[in-house]
């Protein structure tokens, strides 16, 4: 009898022991959770994995793109606000919506492409220049999927917006970094923002799309920092267009973020003779330096950019050959000055000093501001 309940509590033993293991293998196989930015809670987002290791960033292939390649992106001039409308393969999807009072462009806009549904609207962050006129956008068309990476802003342009987006029965929801989504035979790459920041333009949703061989970067208003926050998170930046962050502020488009993307073109939407002085003379200038043919909407009104999976190519609304990005803005000479850290040391460097470190320990800076902030220390030989 003894011999018998001894079996049988090893048994029991052995049964609680398989158990365990199953249910520790369970919780250590699932997904990490999404950290909330600005309220916007884990339940708004999408359970599909979130990405591989960045460094496996999407590939440029030309292999699956169908015969007859379409892919078109419409810059649409809205002053000094952004808005973008990319098609492909009968698949829409806007970024942006400029201010309240381009509902009715963006509307207009929609039907003359008797485009009815959106798959996706994406909210770069709440500011009402971006936010402000995507009502008209979900007065025209049936959304899919609206993200945003906040679900809720102080202000009656969001407020406005969120109110039609739920006048669809849809709520924001935030896309996962790394998360990739398909728009015909196009894919998204959401890449940012990579963490929770005070400032509402650093909380851009940053996403590169891949069509074959060609790439496009939107940024948002993502500033410096979110600019270089993204670099250290390993992601693949290079694109053959960058829509340039912040309407060409000072503050984005740092040259280490430019040097990580490399592109070919860049596109500033912004408003003529606008009270911030963008795109800036600085922003204009690191454009220059690395090689970048540019298109303003303030000077050339919508643009369109196209391409067939391995070239792109550009038409304009007006001006097509009108000179966007002189080399002299004021009939001065361009004094903008790139400062030059050396991550050993800790100090930084004009770029005409005798102690600069190997390429391997630089570290590049828009300005003496930028080098200070980030804890570096003026080169007592060349005094930056």
């Amino acid at each position: 009898m003894r011999k018998n309940l001894t079996a049988l509590l090893l048994v029991i033993l052995m049964l609680v022991s398989v158990a365990g293991c199953s249910t520790t293998k369970a919780v250590s196989a699932l997904p990490q959770s999404v950290k909330s930015i600005s309220g916007l809670t884990a339940n708004n987002t999408e359970s599909q994995p979130i990405a591989k290791n960045p460094a496996e960033s999407l590939k440029n292939s030309t292999e699956k793109l169908p015969e007859d390649p379409s892919f078109e992106i419409r810059f649409l001039d809205v002053g000094q606000a952004d808005a973008a409308l990319i098609k492909c393969d009968g698949k829409a999807m806007l970024i942006d919506g400029g201010n309240s009072e381009d509902s009715n462009l963006i509307y207009s806009v929609l039907k003359a492409q008797k485009i009815t549904h959106l798959d996706y609207i994406i909210a770069t962050h709440a500011h009402e220049d971006h936010v402000g006129g995507l009502a008209g956008a979900l007065n025209a068309a049936a959304a899919g999927t609206v993200y945003s990476p906040v679900d809720s802003y102080d202000s009656k342009a969001f407020k406005n917006f969120l109110k039609y987006v739920r006048k669809q029965g849809l709520e924001l929801t935030y896309p996962p970094v790394g998360k990739e989504i398909s728009l015909g035979s196009a894919t998204v790459q959401f890449i940012g923002p990579q963490k929770d920041y005070e400032d509402p333009n650093n909380t851009s949703i940053v996403v590169r799309i891949v069509y074959g061989e060609t790439s496009f970067l939107f940024t948002g208003d993502a500033e410096t920092e979110a600019e270089h926050d993204i670099i250290d998170a390993g992601y693949d930046l290079s694109s053959t267009v960058l829509k340039v962050g912040h309407h060409g502020s000072e503050a984005s488009t740092s040259y280490v973020f430019l040097r990580e993307v490399m592109p070919e073109y860049a596109v500033i939407s912004v408003g003529k003779d606008n009270p911030y002085g963008h795109p800036h003379d600085n922003t204009l200038s690191r454009l220059r330096d690395a090689g970048v043919i540019v298109y303003r909407t303030d000077m050339q009104g919508d643009i369109i950019c196209t391409s067939d999976g391995k070239t792109v190519s550009f038409t304009t609304e007006r001006n097509a050959n009108v000179q966007t990005n002189p080399t002299m803005t004021d009939g001065s000479e361009d004094n903008t000055v790139i400062y030059i850290g050396n991550k050993n040391t800790r100090k930084f460097h004009l770029p005409s000093c005798k102690s600069l470190p190997l390429d391997k320990n630089r570290v590049y800076f828009d300005s003496r501001e930028d080098a200070l902030k980030q804890g570096y220390d003026p080169c007592k030989n060349c005094k930056p």
